[in-house]
């Protein structure tokens, strides 16, 4: 069953009354002297029964609670007492917190105001803001560059990397056999001057090894030097091969 709440003057409860009590006779709430606050509150319900009001069982309830709390700290060990009136002082405060900020919320409520939902505005994406001519260009530009970096390479980026003219080892042999031919020597580094790339270099080296692995060929030390020259009848091969 839900309680009734009564309204007493202007108190709303016993910790209003107790605030109330400890600000008019000037008590210090962390330290309530539980004597006079329960003289001063029992006299007030005093009055309040006097004057044929109802009195809320809340407080009774409370002044109940003030005679215990002053019942045990008449004992010798009181520790109970300074904890239950702890408690009741934290209570205290946090009412008054509780009133300070009713009071602030208060100022801005009204009842006699309505206030409705907002309504949908529909957004204005018109751009608005002002740039200097050198700031837009230098936009241009960078988006420009962008779009650049998105586009795949031609082929010719990578001409000097990946392509490479394909030199044969044979069409260097012939080469090779031609500058020897009818028992001429030429001289080993001499072979390479006509070479126009990395690739008939490497070519016309394999050719090199592979007359000289057939024995069609043969490199002397002359001077210093390395001399290639036709071998005996490495010629008469050659030209039956071609």
């Amino acid at each position: 069953m839900e309680q009734i709440s009564y309204k007493l003057d202007v108190f709303e409860g016993p910790l209003d009354l107790l605030l109330h009590l400890i600000e008019k006779n000037k008590l210090n709430i962390y330290d309530i002297p539980i004597a006079v606050l329960l003289e001063q509150y029992m006299e007030h319900i005093g009055i309040m029964q006097e004057q044929n009001l109802d009195v809320a069982g809340e407080f009774l309830a409370m002044a109940s609670r003030l005679v215990q709390i002053k019942s045990a700290m008449l004992l010798p060990k009181y520790e109970e007492a300074e904890k239950m009136r702890e408690e009741l002082s934290g209570q205290l405060i946090e009412y008054q917190k509780c009133k300070r900020v009713a009071k602030l919320l208060a100022a801005n409520i009204s009842f006699d105001s309505y206030c409705r939902e907002p309504m949908k505005i529909k957004a204005d994406m018109t751009y608005k803001r002002e740039h200097e001519p050198a700031y837009l260009i230098g936009a241009y530009l960078a988006a420009v560059g962008r779009g650049k970096a998105k586009i795949p390479p031609s082929q010719e980026a990578f001409s000097g990397i990946v392509q490479r003219r394909i030199v044969s080892v044979s069409s260097r042999i012939i080469g090779v056999m031609r500058k020897l031919w009818n028992g001429r020597s030429v001289r080993y580094d001499n072979m390479f001057d006509d070479a126009g790339d990395k690739s008939e270099l490497v070519a016309t080296f394999l050719a090199i090894l592979e007359l000289i692995k057939g024995k069609r060929v043969r490199i002397e030390e002359e001077g210093g030097q390395q001399i290639l020259k036709m071998t005996v009848g490495g010629g008469k091969r050659w030209k039956k091969e071609n």
